[in-house]
């Protein structure tokens, strides 16, 4: 909610202020399940919009539809709004666009391969080391020969091609063994399984369309349905990494501004770290610091801080952590390192009162004008003013239709790519081998017909078939690598 052109977050008799020019130094929502996290989301989300700043969120339960839609009054409204001194206090609807991976809940967003790159690639697939290793040379190979890899039959066919003439690689790349390949390959088919290959293709995703406002003035909210795609965690924490590496990538230099261009929720964010490679964690931190001076603020929301690697948490400087369980040892300890990442209010005993919150209730503590942590207040979290549940499938349905970018995505393209040029190598070596074959035989007599022997089929035939049984093409890009692709290169 606005206050004085700054962002009113929570508290009553002491209002905690999110200073615009403080909202790039990124954030953390934390709480255990069930303590009103969503709702502060859903507040600050309502927040940045009316500042107009664009902000992306993903919805993982589908409750976060409904900020489409103008809020609905309650007794229980009426006495969450009362604990305020809210004046004007009115139910509305916000700008909204809706986007979904496999297209069923919102326009589809799709990334080409290349884009994706070899790093964030080979942590869909849960690459070793050495494969991963290979994995980035096939994508070299790739760039080197103009080779585009937009979809998963590009990739198929270009590491089946690599393998098949591994000897050729050797002094330019480094040894490729074929064993390495056909595990890289198995990895692709689970990943393939798991409809992973649906949001691969073209037309790929353009980041623009997120840095928008409406006719008055307020920042769109833009939500990822993610119900289906969070069933697969390791795709959904990549996928939503690899969306913020574009807005690094994309978003030129603005230094400090006034407010941010752009608001980013990483919501379940402990997915993004669990069993994270060391290289994986120091990329993620280096672009967390330095996303700061495109303009962009991240806000991680998990269960607890600990959920959140140290050289991560501590680039969050705006804080609204809610209640915290202390069944077991480890909790308990948890919720001490909690306590005492809070500047001491010496009203109250923080570390106790993280046991004690009620839902919807949290402490909170955002860095002043000058960019100092302000003393941690325990606070409730304001209301929100558009309507709290699912907005429902014709509400969404509709949102989309009448987007000024619907059409933009709905439709797939298909242009030549690697496949279509090995496919033409492998037909050239196929027609070539024909060729020798037939020159080398020679006239003669007629004799009665017999049984023709069998003939084990050459490289070339292999590879042809293999590729012509694979499933059907998806879409595809330019040659671009992503942030992490371009990043370690």
């Amino acid at each position: 909610m606005q206050y004085e052109n700054k962002l009113w977050i929570a508290g009553s008799q002491t209002p905690c202020i999110l200073q615009p020019s403080m909202a790039c130094r990124h954030g953390l929502i934390t709480g255990a399940t069930g303590t009103g996290k969503s709702v502060t989301l859903k507040v600050m989300a309502e927040s940045f919009s009316d500042l107009g700043v664009p902000v992306f969120l993903a919805d993982i339960k589908g409750d976060m539809s409904g900020i489409c839609l103008t809020g609905q009054d309650s007794q229980k409204m009426q006495d969450r709004i009362a604990k305020f001194p809210i004046t004007g206090w009115q139910y509305k609807s916000y700008p909204t666009e809706f986007y979904d991976v496999f297209g069923k809940s919102g326009h589809p967003i799709r990334v080409t391969i290349s884009e994706m790159g070899p790093l964030l690639i080979g942590r869909m697939l849960g690459l070793s080391d050495v494969q991963r290793a290979v994995l980035s040379m096939v994508f070299r190979i790739a760039d080197d020969r103009g080779l585009l890899l937009l979809d998963m039959k590009d990739l198929r066919l270009m590491l089946q091609y690599v393998g098949d003439n591994a000897g050729e690689f050797t002094l330019s790349y480094g040894n490729v063994s074929k064993v390495t390949i056909g595990a890289i390959q198995r990895n692709l088919a689970l990943l393939q399984d798991q409809g992973a290959d649906t949001f691969f293709g073209e037309p790929a995703f353009s980041i623009h369309d997120w840095m928008r406002t409406d006719s008055t003035g307020r920042g769109f909210i833009n939500i990822l349905s993610a119900a289906s795609l969070f069933t697969q965690p390791l795709l959904y924490s990549t996928f939503l990494l690899w969306l913020l590496s574009e807005l690094f990538e994309t978003l030129p230099e603005a230094g400090d501004l006034d407010k941010p261009r752009m608001v980013f929720f990483f919501d379940e964010a402990h997915l993004l770290f669990n069993d994270a490679p060391p290289f994986l964690l120091e990329r993620v931190g280096q672009v967390i610091k330095l996303i700061r001076s495109k303009g962009v603020g991240v806000y991680f929301i998990t269960q607890s801080p600990a959920d959140i690697p140290e050289e991560v948490l501590a680039q969050l400087g705006n804080r609204v952590q809610h209640a915290l369980r202390a069944y077991t040892p480890a909790e308990q300890k948890n919720i001490h390192a909690a306590a005492q990442a809070f500047r001491v209010n010496p009203d109250f005993d923080t570390e106790a009162a993280l046991t004690e919150l009620g839902v919807g209730e949290a402490l909170v503590s955002f860095l002043n004008d000058k960019g100092i942590p302000g003393v941690v207040e325990r606070a409730f979290i304001l209301p929100p003013q558009s309507y709290i549940g699912p907005a429902g499938d014709a509400n969404i349905s509709a949102c989309v239709k009448s987007s000024s970018i619907y059409g933009k995505y709905e439709q797939s393209l298909d242009r030549e790519s690697a496949y279509e040029m090995l496919m033409k190598k492998y037909g050239e070596q196929k027609a070539a081998e024909e060729a020798a074959v037939n020159a080398a035989v020679k006239p003669a007599a007629k004799k009665p017909a017999a049984r023709k022997p069998a003939v084990r089929k050459s490289t070339a035939e292999k590879a042809v078939s293999s590729a012509l049984n694979s499933a059907g093409r998806e879409i595809g890009r330019s040659l671009v690598r992503g942030l992490l692709g371009g990043f370690l290169k």
